[in-house]
């Protein structure tokens, strides 16, 4: 019998998933949280999708045009960095502040340190947190329902869930409506149904690891009961603010958390950590953002922490 050895460098797992094709799953999940915002906040949160998109998809166009460099737009992943950049702020931020945001988070986090695969850290959070950063005024809080229960459309753009939860005021939406998405605050972060199909439809396609979004929301809730001893407020706080968001969409990022699993579960969970202590210890009331981007920049030592070594091999 005729047989060859085939020698070739890694990697030797290889897949037929191509970066377009994933990014098209990654939006595909997005469709039922961004219909849904769009339904609930009406045609202001179509607007700040659409600035955001099409900013983050021409800024890498020129970006690649004035470099010199192949063309990367196809691959879909400035679409979904704007998508999620969109859905992360609330439909009364005004359009220039999106365009802003969109660029930086392609051109400065994405394109300025070579493009898919090279950024340290998520383009669509660090692009959300230096909006929070340059316009706080007008980024912070969350837009009042142009459509749903009248008593929750009427929430002016101060009265987030999260922040009603700072102040202990009695104002909050019943879990059903935290749930539903009837309630003050970001685009894509309101309706936690939508997110959810999203979730499971990554899963089903196997995009992303179930475990990541279960022990970040997870962690989350057990840290805040262990604060709290209020089981209720737990819950308000998985369905508050951008959570859900996050950690389906976002602390699933390949490319700036640990390649191992076990690395992927630590990264989780440091992520659970520090939102829980920016929310109860900190004077922002939000900490999802933060807590990636942190973990984003503590990546590489986790994974060289978690990587497994060949039998016989030294540690580096």
């Amino acid at each position: 019998m005729d047989k060859q050895l085939v020698i070739s460098s890694s990697p030797h797992i290889r897949s037929t998933a191509s970066t377009s094709r994933i990014m098209l799953d990654v939006i595909i999940a997005l469709v039922p949280t961004t219909v849904m915002g769009v339904l609930l906040f009406g045609i202001r949160a179509l607007a700040v999708i659409a600035a955001c998109v099409v900013s983050a998809v021409l800024g890498e166009f020129l970006f690649n045009l004035i470099a010199k460099k192949p063309q990367t737009v196809g691959d879909l992943s400035a679409v979904v960095t704007g998508l999620l950049l969109a859905l992360n702020l609330h439909a009364d931020v005004p359009i220039w502040q999106c365009v802003i945001g969109s660029l930086f988070a392609i051109i400065v986090v994405k394109c300025l340190f070579g493009g898919i695969g090279c950024n340290f850290a998520n383009p669509a959070i660090t692009g959300r947190i230096f909006m929070t950063l340059c316009f706080t005024a007008s980024v912070g809080g969350g837009a009042s329902l142009a459509f749903g229960k009248p008593e929750v459309a009427d929430l002016t753009t101060s009265a987030t869930p999260l922040e009603l939860l700072s102040k202990e005021s009695d104002a909050l939406p019943s879990l059903l409506d935290m749930f539903l998405g009837f309630k003050s605050g970001a685009i894509g972060e309101v309706c936690g149904a939508a997110i959810l199909l999203g979730f499971l439809y990554l899963v089903i396609r196997r995009v992303i690891h179930f475990e990541v979004p279960l022990i970040f929301v997870g962690g989350v809730f057990v840290l805040s009961l262990a604060i709290t001893g209020n089981p209720l407020v737990s819950l308000y706080h998985v369905l508050s603010g951008g959570l859900l968001l996050g950690a389906v969409f976002m602390a699933t990022d390949y490319v700036t958390t640990p390649i191992t699993r076990l690395g992927k579960m630590i990264f989780a969970f440091g992520c659970a950590l520090i939102t829980v202590l920016i929310r109860f210890y900190g004077t922002y009331p939000e900490g999802v953002s933060f807590s990636i981007l942190i973990m984003n920049i503590l990546s590489p030592y986790i994974e060289k922490w978690t990587l497994k070594r060949p039998l016989g091999g030294a540690e580096k």
